[in-house]
């Protein structure tokens, strides 16, 4: 594995991380504290603060220059996020669901790299960690009702579409 593609890694999962705490963020400013979803969700966003800490001290100790596309991705996240709660609190766990399916993806097929070129052990099992809590995290979005928001399959494959869309542009810029 290069040099170059090592940070396009790093880059990428640090916006990924970065844009969940946004999501999150929205969503909490609008649903608050009310009903178990809003606990569910805070729960998560201390979860992702945590990840996005830990790929900020990767991105710093290797000299990776973050995406350049960080205030577009807060107003995004954020927009996200709240637009959703909006929805209602199943469209909140909706948004979720759709979200860590995608990073599941992701974060395995940078296992699948890691694993066949045997480079960065440590990152392996920091991003192996990470993708068992975003699964925990989509396993919940969809015990709390995330399948029950309205048009919920056409809620999730635009959301779905959109993270793959911003996992590939935040890869380069």
């Amino acid at each position: 594995m290069d040099r170059n593609e090592l940070h396009r890694m790093i880059r990428v999962d640090q916006a990924g991380e970065f844009g969940a705490t946004r999501i999150y963020a929205g969503q909490l400013a609008v649903m608050g504290d009310r009903g178990p979803q809003s606990a569910e969700i805070r729960h998560m966003a201390q979860q992702e603060e945590v990840h996005r800490a830990r790929f900020d001290e990767v991105l710093a100790k290797r000299g990776v220059r973050p995406t350049a596309l960080h205030p577009f991705w807060s107003a995004a996240g954020y927009a996200l996020g709240a637009g959703t709660a909006l929805l209602g609190p199943e469209a909140a766990m909706a948004c979720t669901a759709a979200v860590e399916e995608e990073i599941d993806r992701h974060y395995s097929q940078q296992l699948d790299r890691l694993a066949e070129t045997g480079a960065e052990p440590e990152l392996a099992d920091m991003i192996a960690e990470f993708r068992e809590e975003e699964r925990e995290h989509r396993d919940a979005a969809l015990a709390h009702g995330a399948e029950n928001a309205p048009a919920y399959p056409l809620l999730a494959g635009a959301i779905r579409l959109g993270c793959r869309l911003a996992i590939k542009v935040s890869e380069r810029i």
